[in-house]
């Protein structure tokens, strides 16, 4: 029995494992830089902080000088004497298409004094504060509240 079964021989040819072998690099090629594309992403919003700037800032320094230093201050508050606040964060996202994360929040703070002179410099970060949504995306909706005229109607009803 085993002397009229022949064996066959492979009739690919060469060019066929060549091709196999291209098709499969190219789908791991694509499946690689598929997760690539999923990876985390940094994210800087705000004012960033020039290497070195706070240094050339001394206490007694004028308003002009910080002015040209640090640039045009985020916000400032004119409540005894003037303060600069240059506001800085840093988030990240480990995942594509995931929520973003706090990891550093700055709020360099300069005081000024009456003669718009430097008094003190402040450099506030992520512990220093707590995080909090000023606007929480969600809105009321209406109908749970209760009016003046909802128990005259209820005894209007005759349900």
């Amino acid at each position: 029995m085993t002397e009229t079964r022949k064996t066959r021989k492979c009739l690919r040819p060469r060019w066929f494992a060549r091709w196999h072998g291209l098709r499969a690099a190219a789908a791991a090629t694509l499946v690689c830089a598929a997760l690539a594309a999923c990876t985390g992403e940094q994210f800087q919003k705000g004012y960033i902080l020039p290497q070195g700037a706070l240094e050339q800032i001394p206490i007694g320094a004028s308003q002009d000088q910080v002015l040209i230093v640090m640039g045009t201050p985020s916000t400032v508050a004119t409540l005894d004497g003037e303060v600069f606040y240059y506001i800085s964060q840093r988030t990240e996202r480990p995942v594509m298409f995931m929520n973003q994360k706090v990891v550093d929040q700055r709020v360099i703070a300069i005081y000024f004094d009456k003669n718009r002179q430097v008094r003190r410099l402040a450099n506030y970060g992520l512990k220093d504060g707590r995080i909090f949504d000023f606007i929480s995306r969600t809105t009321p909706t209406s109908g749970q509240e209760l009016s003046y005229l909802t128990p005259l109607f209820k005894l209007l009803s005759f349900n």
